[in-house]
């Protein structure tokens, strides 16, 4: 494989995107806001006005989108990637979405000879950026060591956890883990102010025990210091949230941790959040009156 087609250019595709060119693959890209391309494309990634124009000449065509929408509408019709894709083409969703969608769109892909795997990553910003990203796999078994190449160039650990969709069930069982320890270390800062304690000095002294974390350590620092900016936004987490609560109806289990963490994060959401980071969390505990 030489040419990827890559759609979606957020925090996450950028340096993904990076990453693959550092591993010396050719990278063609479509964002519907060009403006998000403009340092890459100073950087050798070659640039398509279209959906169609970056499935061309792909050997594999990688997207990361906002929402389950978003992939669908990127997949299916007139012009998207399943009607544009040539046969053998790897077909590579790494957005969190819905497994019911992943199935869907193996199912319509191997119709038409492509290769689909559902990858969705975790590791956030800072895990694109080092290449270091946790990558769930759902798929066949062809399929996932013609890709493995790609999945090397951005991630460390990469796991093919089963057939279409279970990529996507991997990643929401990761997202249910990750609720209820944002929500544990929100707390524990909150109380920790209020009693009075040096937040970082507690941090620093708590992280080779019990209670050590990638949280602890990459997340509750920019929450010391009220650094919201986002490797992750609450209202993509409230997405996803929202979909490993459908999933487990679905799987008639209930998760009464992750139903409040939803609650938590939807009250930030409506108070102007949105678009800050998940650790953000931590100013409903601070105040409790956003």
């Amino acid at each position: 494989m030489k040419t990827i087609g890559f759609i979606g250019l957020g925090v996450m595709g950028q340096s993904m995107v990076r990453n693959l060119m550092k591993a010396g693959f050719h990278v063609q890209a479509y964002t519907r806001t060009k403006d998000k391309a403009v340092d890459l494309l100073a950087e050798g990634v070659s640039w398509c006005d279209s959906v169609a124009s970056a499935c061309q000449g792909a050997d594999a065509v990688i997207t990361i989108v906002g929402y389950p929408s978003d992939v669908k509408s990127i997949y299916f019709g007139d012009g998207m990637i399943l009607q544009s894709a040539e046969p053998g083409t790897l077909v590579i969703d790494m957005t969190t979405s819905s497994p019911i969608l992943a199935e869907r769109i193996a199912e319509a892909a191997i119709d038409r000879s492509l290769l689909p795997l559902d990858a969705p990553v975790t590791g956030g910003d800072i895990g694109a950026k080092n290449g270091t990203l946790s990558i769930l796999v759902g798929g066949g078994e062809y399929a996932f060591s013609r890709a493995l190449p790609l999945f090397e160039a951005m991630g460390q650990a990469i796991q093919r956890m089963g057939y279409a969709g279970s990529g996507q069930y991997a990643k929401l069982a990761n997202q249910i883990a990750i609720a209820g320890i944002m929500m544990g270390n929100a707390e524990m800062l909150a109380f920790t102010k209020k009693a009075g304690l040096d937040a970082e000095q507690l941090r620093q002294t708590i992280r080779g025990g019990a209670a050590g974390s990638w949280t602890l350590d990459n997340l509750v620092p920019r929450m010391i210091v009220e650094d919201y900016s986002p490797g992750f936004f609450i209202k993509h987490f409230l997405k996803d949230m929202a979909l490993a609560l459908e999933s487990a109806e679905q799987l008639n289990i209930k998760l009464p941790s992750l139903e409040l963490a939803s609650k938590l994060y939807s009250l930030l959401e409506e108070n102007g959040y949105g678009d800050n980071g998940t650790q953000a969390l931590v100013e409903y505990y601070l105040h409790q009156d956003v």
